[in-house]
């Protein structure tokens, strides 16, 4: 028979007054009745406000300016990327179609690298302030705004998010930042209010990395248009689907569920869990599937409570820091390396977390002072980190050791 995962088992000596008092703190932190209010639209947006701040990106630009490391390294490497090339020429559809696996790939791949280009030379218009990014950025919004009507096929909402998470994250760098004109920017916002939000904001009952990738997009256009209802729908259901995608031990004997998906046995749970009976703090819903995929959910969630943080809620002090500390930690240590037991997906996993650490770990330990050892690790081996050409771009440089 498998081993039982390891189970605490009580010590007789006395617990260290330090260590006393950071458990009873972390304790308090957490209660979900002390927890502040953090799923309702601010009374006033903070711009720009979608993942990266501007106090963010002037301790980014003061560390690249001084040729400080990691973050002239990470600069280097987005600057040498095809994102920041100056000659990129839009390729925009009327209709992109994406079936699984892109495949078919209608646009797809062109309407996520525009989309993430767009973002990295909004980065490198404020970074170096040369206006020929800014504009580049502008272009590159400008033509897809022009033409794009819609998304169709199966994989339609997790592309709609994944190009909607960068293309909100350029448009407030460039709406909110660059001095210069964007005469179409009230075209940019109606292409994300008519052609996006209506793809992703009802969510989805597929894996749990869709719908977090969808409110991620959500949130990021929400803040963009300043739609305070559209806000407060994304982060209830971004709430509800974090606390399905990971487990802790306090959620009970079985994962927390989204009610829409009627999971209501244990049979069902595990099967939707990729088999695995066996529950965790830090396990996620997709950890047995593979940990790129997991990558994207963690990914989603730091980025939504980063967003929120920006925007002057809390949502690392509530049951999402938690979940998102334990499931980097989690994931981390066997990313790292260590065995894998028996109990855990058959003892066979698929690795390949990808460059997703840099804001949960930045938040949850050099804010809030937990001690993250293997996800430490993980992120500073694998620095300066790049991109998955999906969604995720250059956070080590954005986000890297920012106490902003």
């Amino acid at each position: 028979m498998p081993s039982a995962p390891p189970r605490p088992h009580r010590r007789s000596r006395a617990v260290p007054y330090a260590a006393l008092t950071a458990a009873l703190v972390g304790t308090l932190l957490f209660r979900p009745e002390a927890a502040p209010r953090a799923d309702a639209a601010p009374t006033t947006f903070t711009h720009p406000g979608v993942t990266v701040s501007r106090s963010q990106l002037d301790f980014a630009r003061s560390k690249v300016d001084a040729g400080a490391q990691p973050w002239k390294g990470a600069f280097d490497q987005m600057m040498a990327s095809k994102y920041a090339d100056l000659n990129r020429v839009p390729k925009p559809r009327a209709i992109v179609e994406c079936g699984s696996y892109s495949n078919p790939n209608n646009g797809c791949t062109d309407e996520r690298e525009d989309a993430m280009a767009a973002y990295t030379n909004a980065l490198a218009w404020y970074l170096t302030r040369d206006e020929r990014y800014a504009r580049k950025s502008i272009e590159l919004m400008d033509g897809w705004s022009a033409i794009i009507k819609d998304h169709t096929n199966s994989n339609a909402p997790l592309q709609t998010g994944w190009a909607g998470s960068s293309w909100s994250k350029a448009a407030e760098l460039i709406k909110y930042t660059y001095t210069g004109s964007w005469a179409n920017s009230g075209r940019f916002a109606t292409m994300l209010r008519d052609v996006y939000l209506p793809e992703i904001i009802n969510g989805s009952n597929s894996n749990g990395n869709w719908e977090l990738t969808m409110m991620e997009a959500a949130v990021g256009i929400s803040v963009f248009l300043e739609d305070k209802g559209a806000y407060d729908k994304a982060m209830a259901k971004f709430r509800t689907r974090t606390a399905a995608y990971v487990y802790l031990a306090s959620d009970g004997d079985l994962p927390k569920t989204v009610p829409s998906q009627n999971l209501d046995t244990r049979d069902k749970i595990v099967n939707y869990w990729q088999g695995q009976n066996t529950f965790v703090t830090g396990l996620t819903q997709e950890t047995c599937r593979d940990f790129t995929h997991t990558g994207y959910g963690i990914s989603s969630i730091s980025h939504v409570a980063e967003t929120s943080r920006i925007q002057g809620q809390d949502l690392y002090g509530t049951d999402v820091g938690e979940r998102l500390r334990h499931a980097l930690g989690f994931q981390a240590k066997y990313e790292q390396g260590a065995t894998v037991p028996s109990w855990l997906c058959g003892g066979n996993l698929h690795l390949g977390l990808g460059p997703v650490t840099e804001v949960g770990y930045n938040a949850m330990h050099n804010r809030l002072g937990f001690a993250m050892s293997n996800t430490q690790a993980l992120t500073e081996r694998t620095r300066p980190s790049g991109t998955n050409n999906l969604f995720v771009a250059w956070e080590t440089l954005t986000h890297g050791d920012n106490p902003s």
